[in-house]
């Protein structure tokens, strides 16, 4: 699976907290883990500067809570002034990292139009995996909790699929994945059609449940041939809903989604579905940069 993580914290979204479960990040086939402050510059000056006693104080802070957790897992820890997207892009591209883990407020298409967001920027310029997190949730763990949490990170996935470029390339994804782990870290996908309007007589059906149930049969067989159990469903009514419904009522440990169209003009006139997922969902969003 993953086994080199760029773990983001900013200290507000509780992602800090990983420091202290590093032993049960390793269940999860997790072999190297960078965590990154991004240190804005200090500005009271005409010139920006190097804030280095936030930076000081933020490796005290990480180290501390790394010292006391005894694991063969490689840590690094990473503290740098500047823009927090080129700074993870800088730091992910140095360590290699196969992974990036973050927090993310919840918010709406229009808010993230109009004052971003690092998700966002990261998904438009990396093809490197994004697992998003809550920091409202994350923060609520309790250490129980957190550290079965931190070993089924990616055990059980729920794949929103369409036969979308974006859906089919999740698939792509996970196929390979699971063909690549040395353990069975990723055992199960759920995947998930949903059928809009498919009562309204006054909307056309793009697709018949026959039509979805055959082509989520060969998706399941492609995805058992590498050992991963698979549960296919259709459902009707509106995509979004239904999916977060789904997640609420099976027992899941993200929602794997993509989306081409995050932070372009696509996006002012239609959002994607899979843009959608990771702006409203409580669960733990693991997203896939594709490029439409």
């Amino acid at each position: 699976m993953f086994d080199k993580v760029l773990i983001c914290t900013d200290f507000s979204d509780g992602l800090h907290r990983l420091s202290q479960f590093i032993p049960s990040l390793k269940l999860a086939g997790i072999k190297e883990i960078v965590f990154l402050h991004v240190v804005p510059f200090w500005e009271k000056g005409i010139i920006p500067q190097v804030d280095t006693e936030k930076v000081a104080a933020a490796k005290t802070q990480l180290a501390a809570a790394i010292s006391e957790t005894a694991s063969d897992v490689k840590v690094t820890i990473e503290v740098e002034s500047g823009k927090p997207v080129d700074t993870i892009l800088k730091v992910a591209q140095t360590h290699e990292s196969r992974l990036i883990i973050l927090g993310s407020q919840s918010r709406s298409s229009l808010t993230e139009k109009l004052v971003g967001s690092t998700m966002a920027d990261l998904s438009r310029q990396t093809e490197i995996p994004l697992l998003v997190l809550r920091p409202q949730l994350f923060s609520a763990y309790t250490a129980e909790e957190l550290t079965l949490r931190c070993q089924h990170l990616f055990r059980s996935l729920l794949i929103p699929y369409n036969d979308s470029k974006a859906s089919n390339y999740v698939v792509k994804q996970v196929k390979q994945l699971a063909e690549n782990q040395s353990d069975k870290y990723l055992q199960d996908c759920q995947l998930c059609w949903v059928l809009e309007d498919i009562d309204n007589p006054r909307s056309p059906r793009r697709i018949l449940p026959e039509q979805a149930e055959e082509k989520l049969s060969q998706i399941k067989a492609e995805l058992e041939s590498v050992n991963v159990q698979v549960q296919t469903e259709i459902l009707e009514g509106n995509p979004i809903t239904q999916i977060l419904e789904t997640g609420v009522m099976t027992n899941i440990s993200a929602i794997a989604v993509s989306s081409g169209t995050i932070g372009k003009l696509q996006e002012w006139l239609v959002s994607s579905c899979g843009a959608e997922i990771l702006r409203q969902s409580w669960y733990p969003v693991l997203f896939f940069p594709f490029a439409d």
